[in-house]
């Protein structure tokens, strides 16, 4: 065997395609039980109890005033994106953002399943449209302002909460660095038309949408998150800003100068 240096990665043994073998072999084992786990990882979210929904929630969108239930679309599961959009900020999260531009394109097939696909903001119905606009996405996206959507699904924080610094997150009480805050939460509608809570993740349980970060993970260098923070605020940009030079700060929005993590309290690795 021989070592190979590499000034952009850590120096990898080189041996022979029998010798690859054997090892890859051994990591196939290990794969195919991680997703052993995972398939019953994913039967025991389904089988989570439910709770239903009693609170009328109305949002706006393109189409006007639409209940909880319109949103559905005539499916009996909504996937809710709950995205930080608040308002009268200029545009969304950088990390939600990321995750938008995972959906766009699967939304005919998560249509074929049964699933309607809608993000949420608290931002007024204008403003989600014209960063809907820039951004090209087909998602619906409809407002949440006036109503307690957001506050109930706990992505969004009243000023006594941001006061005091901490906020219900992620299942537990915990510092709030901003005023909106990312997750997902699932909705299944019966025949008789009630609604149900069946499911809600947050922090890292975003990275199950991913797509990009399951293709890095197969690189040689892997998500190469080797900034100040070790997560995609370090690299992840808008799909249009490339380009420009800046980064993410705290709030999720673009600016010239580093800053802290966007997005989602940050959890252990």
């Amino acid at each position: 065997m021989q070592s190979m240096e590499d000034t952009d990665m850590t120096p990898h043994r080189i041996v022979s395609r029998e010798e690859w073998l054997v090892e890859r072999k051994a990591l196939l084992a290990k794969e195919k039980e991680f997703t052993r786990t995972r398939d019953r990882l994913g039967a025991e979210r389904r089988a989570l109890p439910w709770i239903k929904i009693e609170k009328p929630y109305e949002f706006e969108g393109p189409g006007g005033r639409e209940t909880l239930a319109d949103l559905f679309g005539g499916k009996s599961q909504l996937i809710v994106k709950h995205f930080m959009l608040g308002p009268g900020w200029s545009e969304g999260c950088v990390g939600c953002s990321f995750e938008m531009d995972h959906v766009d394109g699967i939304l005919v097939h998560l249509g074929a399943r049964d699933v309607s696909y809608v993000a949420v903001s608290r931002a007024p119905w204008p403003e989600i449209q014209a960063f809907r606009k820039r951004m090209g996405w087909q998602i619906k996206w409809v407002s949440s302002y006036g109503n307690d959507f957001n506050y109930d699904f706990h992505v969004s924080f009243t000023p006594d909460e941001m006061q005091r610094g901490e906020g219900y997150y992620n299942f537990a009480t915990r510092p709030i660095p901003i005023e909106e805050l990312s997750g997902r939460s699932v909705f299944y509608t019966d025949e008789s038309g009630d609604i149900f809570h069946t499911y809600s993740s947050f922090g890292r349980g975003g990275e199950d949408v991913l797509g990009a970060y399951r293709l890095l993970d197969l690189g040689p260098k892997g998500r190469d998150e080797t900034g100040p923070r070790g997560n995609l605020s370090d690299w992840v940009r808008h799909h249009d800003r490339y380009d420009a030079a800046g980064t993410v700060a705290s709030t999720g929005r673009w600016q010239p100068e580093a800053a802290t993590p966007c997005c989602e309290p940050a959890e252990p690795r």
